[in-house]
């Protein structure tokens, strides 16, 4: 998080969202360049705060060339809950897997990125196909007019900072891929030389950090092992597995996972369905099919929640239905994807 704010306060995400929208590009193109690099960016950062940094320069940048905002909205959300699958930093639910279960960071990636890429292609299809031709709005269509107190100050690219901050984060993506050192410790250490910074204040830097959600891990911990001194998760467990649902077996996992995520949100399932997670695929399992189900509802991940709210500060209204005739089908064909994928793997 504290990476990740001193590349919103250094303009990168800015700078970034505005040389993708300036690409001589057709529309659908200008969408799949969007699609790889948000799902870029959210493998590195965290793909809520990319969100929030892009979302509202996005908008600003689509009025400018006349562009309906809204597929491109949906394609930030889409992407950047499946671009933050393919690595164990992506987001909350992967880092605690990887964390829980000591999962390599180079070992994952690889594992996961084929299921990750083949979902982005197929996100960026099904909102294309879904759009067909249009694209374009009509010069008195009210989303393309944006009070001027709406509009986004740009914020000015610093190249020192900017440099500072990809320079720390090599050397942390380094250090989880080359060594053995915890990875927590590795993180602490880098958002300490950050922070250290003369010019980005560290008051600014920590008052982008997300304390209420680092609040709701602390609460869900606490409620979790709440529920697992009284065995009521232990005995409904061992109800299933009588019924003949093992959810320690990779088909059971994978089914309880998706409902879980839609049901009480992907973190706490993930909290929720660890301690069974005993398959030497559980681990890639949880963290790809908790993470992909976030794009089934507005709810299901933090990300889709931010990028409405963004688009609903500007005049642009995402309902439910709207969002979902692109998730629903977006969410199934990459967990179709992901559930093949696991097919073979464990078949071969």
């Amino acid at each position: 998080m504290v990476v990740s704010a001193q590349m919103r306060l250094g303009g990168f995400y800015s700078w970034v969202t505005l040389r993708l929208a300036a690409l001589r590009l057709p529309p659908p193109l200008l969408l799949g360049a969007l699609v790889l690099a948000i799902a870029g960016l959210s493998a590195v950062f965290s793909n809520d705060i990319v969100c929030l940094a892009v979302a509202p320069v996005l908008i600003d940048a689509c009025r400018k060339r006349r562009l309906d905002p809204v597929p491109y909205l949906l394609g930030l959300a889409c992407a950047s809950n499946i671009g933050s699958a393919a690595t164990l930093i992506g987001n909350p639910q992967n880092i605690l897997i990887g964390q829980t279960l000591r999962l390599s960071f180079a070992g994952y990636f690889i594992e996961a990125i084929l299921p990750v890429l083949l979902g982005l292609v197929v996100c960026w299809s099904l909102i294309v196909w879904q759009t067909h031709k249009r694209w374009i709005l009509p010069e008195n269509d009210a989303i393309a007019q944006a009070p001027k107190e709406q509009r986004v100050e740009d914020v000015p690219l610093d190249r020192w900072q900017t440099a500072k901050g990809l320079a720390v984060v090599a050397a942390l993506l380094a250090a989880f891929l080359f060594t053995s050192l915890p990875r927590e410790h590795v993180a602490l250490a880098g958002a300490g030389g950050l922070l250290m910074s003369r010019k980005l204040h560290s008051r600014k830097m920590l008052g982008l950090v997300d304390w209420e959600l680092l609040i709701l891990f602390i609460g869900l911990f606490v409620v979790n092992h709440a529920l697992a001194q009284t065995r009521v998760l232990s005995e409904v467990i061992a109800d299933l597995a009588g019924s003949g649902v093992h959810l320690e077996r990779p088909v059971w996992l994978f089914t309880a996972t998706f409902v879980l995520s839609n049901v009480v949100s992907n973190v706490p399932a993930v909290m929720l369905l660890l301690p069974i997670a005993q398959h030497p695929v559980a681990g890639l399992l949880l963290a790809l099919v908790s993470t992909l189900s976030g794009n089934l509802f507005v709810v299901g991940s933090i990300a889709n929640i931010i990028v409405i709210d963004a688009a609903a500060r500007r005049n642009i209204h995402i309902s439910w239905l709207r969002h979902a005739r692109s998730g629903v089908p977006v969410t199934l064909a990459t967990l179709a994807i992901t559930g093949a994928y696991f097919w073979l793997r464990l078949k071969a």
